[in-house]
């Protein structure tokens, strides 16, 4: 069990095809979404990722400021289905906002939540920004969340 973060170039092949995979196994198939999954932000943001039984089952990506949005942001944030309901997803998004603030110290991380999700994001610090919106026929709600000093 391990925690890795790696920039884009550091990916073996492997690795990426599975992150990838899982990325449009959860975004596209599960939540039966059609939507440009491969984007331009994954070459430079870094990538966070827990690693059980050389298996990733959680997974982030983190942008840095004015790159997808003004603010540093959190994004493509996936619990494999066996490791749902078990606290994986907390601990994934505490270690992604260590991480954001220690590779950029910044002060505020943006995201663009699921609605349904804004009860678990807020019990981690994040307010929601924003009045509902529609994404790809899900509705999201922007949140941000400023350093705890």
């Amino acid at each position: 069990m391990t925690w890795k973060l790696l920039k884009f170039d550091e990916f073996d092949v492997r690795r990426l095809y599975e992150v990838l995979k899982l990325r449009v196994d959860v975004f596209v198939v599960e939540q039966n979404c059609a939507y440009p999954e491969l984007d331009s932000y994954d070459e430079k943001s870094l990538h966070l990722m827990y690693i059980e039984e050389d298996e990733v089952v959680a997974y982030c990506r983190l942008i840095p400021d004015g790159d997808k949005y003004d603010k540093c942001s959190i994004g493509r944030v996936i619990i494999k289905q066996k490791a749902r309901g078990t606290g994986m997803a907390r601990k994934l998004m505490h270690r992604a906002i260590d991480e954001a603030e220690n590779a950029w110290n910044v002060d505020t991380i943006k995201l663009s939540a699921q609605s349904h999700l804004q009860d678990f994001y807020g019990s981690i610090g994040f307010i929601k920004n924003s009045e509902e919106y529609d994404e790809d026929g899900i509705p999201h709600v922007d949140m941000i969340r400023k350093k705890v000093k």
